[in-house]
């Protein structure tokens, strides 16, 4: 079942990137385009990529020229060579050309992070090891990151801070201790606590004080291994920090749960995409 964007959050990142980049008005388009005139044109790949956006940039033209044609020739989700027309364009030119930017501009990000994801998805295959995303986003485009990293094959971990218990170095500090800082989780009722670890020791506190979840931070596949014998099978694992497309297959292999990263949203290079007069 294909992951669906939501449209109401799109809306608000669209309006908002609308009012930037519009302001007062496009006074170009204003200029030299008749106002009669119509615009047909196709966004197109310019190299490989998976997709991930199409409803969005839809939706930019729409909020401009509300009778505007957008049809996708391709799916969210689609792995494209280079040349595939993604989608084709019609309506008023003027509307349509000030919409251009906004609508390229989230294509190309949601697309770069479903390209990114796919890459390091790819690269676990056959570990048993799922692939994570983070809390590490764009500002305000936290919704739209996600369910482009589900395009590309990975799965999401908490959306916020109020869906999910993750207990951090800086809770442990100010708390007293992992074990005091889990134990008061689960006796609030939470499910799903999960707790970072640094080292071989608060993973076992962790543990026996009855965490779901542990993330091991920042350690090396000899110590992974380690941390993985130590909960021998009595909640997941996580590991996390640092994860590159040359690191994660190593790390999967340790025999952890899941693998965290937090590039593939914060930090993905924007895809190629032309919108060309036809």
């Amino acid at each position: 079942m294909r992951p669906e964007p939501d449209m109401d959050d799109a809306r608000r990142v669209i309006a908002a990137a609308l009012a930037e980049d519009v302001g007062a008005g496009d006074i170009t388009s204003a200029t030299v385009i008749p106002a009669d005139l119509r615009f047909k044109g196709v966004m197109q790949a310019r190299h490989a990529m998976v997709v991930a956006g199409l409803p969005v940039a839809a939706e930019a033209f729409r909020m401009v020229v509300p009778e505007a044609r957008f049809t996708a020739r391709v799916a969210d989700g689609q792995n494209v060579a280079a040349g595939t027309v993604l989608a084709e364009i019609e309506g008023p030119a003027r509307g349509l050309l000030t919409a251009e930017r906004t609508a390229l501009n989230l294509l190309q990000l949601l697309s770069g992070i479903a390209t990114l994801t796919a890459q390091y998805a790819a690269l676990i295959q056959g570990t048993g090891c799922t692939l994570l995303d983070t809390r590490k986003t764009i500002p305000g485009l936290r919704r739209l990151s996600k369910y482009a990293t589900l395009c590309g094959g990975g799965r999401n971990h908490r959306m916020g801070l109020y869906d999910g218990v993750l207990i951090k170095d800086n809770h442990i500090a100010v708390c007293g201790g992992i074990g005091a800082a889990v134990r008061a989780a689960k006796a609030a009722g939470l499910p799903n606590v999960e707790a970072e670890c640094d080292t071989l020791e608060q993973v076992a506190e962790a543990v026996e004080a009855g965490a779901d979840i542990v993330l091991l931070d920042n350690m090396a596949p000899d110590r992974l291994r380690q941390a993985v014998a130590v909960v021998a099978g009595r909640c997941r694992t996580e590991a996390s920090g640092g994860v590159t497309l040359d690191t994660i297959r190593a790390i999967a292999e340790t025999g952890v749960d899941f693998v965290s990263v937090g590039r593939i949203t914060q930090s993905a290079p924007a895809v190629d995409i032309g919108l060309d007069w036809s």
